[in-house]
């Protein structure tokens, strides 16, 4: 292991063993400061954020209101970081407590998984996604399965994935080839929950759809999950109505269309994917977590957005990226 990797291993495993003493409020400000810092200092990420929400908040956007929300976006990047170093605390009451989530949606989720179906519930980068899978844990009484990206640096990765774990997540590899997309089809058929971040995908196998009139790609996984297995596919959309909260929505779901070659399907629940990710991201603009590229502009400024997404007529079942949660 190369002494950067020890070193990223040591600071995350002190601030694991440190944030979760601190007082909540005590906490927060300090993760508050270091975006603040972050943020001023306006180096790559913080710039790429911006061009994204440019794209959210539209092309008359002033500068300050695109620097308000930008400034606001990392906090609440640097939020989800504290709340994960402080969540191995939180008991069940913290947990379900904290969690904003209206009564017809929470009906929606329990009919959906006592379908015997099996569940794929479909995100964003927004939000804090632990805190959102805490409760799922502690509301259906049992774990679900997710996966994650492979971290560079291998012991904050191995931390990660640990961490994931004991809140009694079943974590899968993203680099682990068609045997991921194969086990969480097990799992779905068995009816279990599959959760899965999917709002980006710049590989060749993402799902090109449209979201605030440019052209993305996002992953095809869930959906290639739902016309595999038959199993219910939910967007859900997260946010922070403030300090130590969580709110929660779960839109209907996203059915199979009649329709169509098996590409076709997917293509256009991908979009009809996008279009949730795009409603929560435009409520919530500051929540939205995405400091990477993301529009296909922004990777080659000379090519045109499409209006539709263009399937892949040449995948097999199980070829789809499925989706990874990087961790922050």
């Amino acid at each position: 292991m190369r002494a950067k990797d020890r070193v990223a291993g040591w600071g995350y495993g002190a601030a694991w063993s440190a944030v979760k003493l601190l007082p909540e409020r005590a906490a927060y400000k300090l993760f508050d400061l270091i975006a603040d810092r972050l943020w001023a200092r306006r180096g790559g990420p913080v710039r790429q954020l911006e061009k994204n929400l440019r794209r959210v908040l539209g092309p008359e956007v002033s500068e300050r209101r695109l620097r308000e929300v930008s400034r606001l976006g990392m906090r609440s990047a640097l939020r989800t970081y504290c709340e994960q170093f402080r969540a191995p605390v939180w008991d069940r009451a913290r947990v379900m407590d904290s969690v904003d989530f209206p009564a017809e949606d929470v009906v929606r989720l329990k009919e959906a998984m006592d379908s015997g179906r099996g569940v794929v519930i479909a995100l964003g980068h927004s939000g804090n996604y632990d805190h959102a899978g805490m409760w799922l844990v502690h509301f259906a009484g049992e774990g679900f399965t997710t996966v994650a990206e492979h971290l560079k640096q291998e012991s904050v990765g191995e931390k990660f994935l640990n961490y994931r774990r004991s809140l009694g997540m079943e974590v899968l590899p993203h680099d682990g080839g068609p045997s991921v997309f194969g086990t969480l089809a097990r799992r779905l058929r068995a009816g279990k929950t599959v959760c899965l971040v999917a709002d980006r995908d710049l590989s060749a196998s993402g799902a090109r759809v449209t979201m605030f009139g440019e052209a993305a790609r996002i992953a095809a996984g869930p959906a290639a999950l739902a016309v595999q297995t038959g199993a219910v596919l939910l967007p859900a959309q997260l946010w922070y109505p403030g300090y130590g909260r969580m709110a929660v929505k779960v839109l209907p779901e996203i059915p199979v269309p009649a329709e169509g070659t098996r590409a076709e399907k997917i293509a256009v629940m991908c979009q009809q994917l996008a279009d949730a990710y795009a409603e929560g991201i435009a409520a919530h603009p500051q929540d939205w977590h995405m400091l990477q590229k993301f529009f296909l502009a922004d990777l080659d400024p000379a090519r045109a957005p499409k209006a539709k997404p263009e399937p892949d007529s040449d995948s097999e079942p199980g070829s789809e990226r499925v989706s990874a949660e990087e961790g922050s």
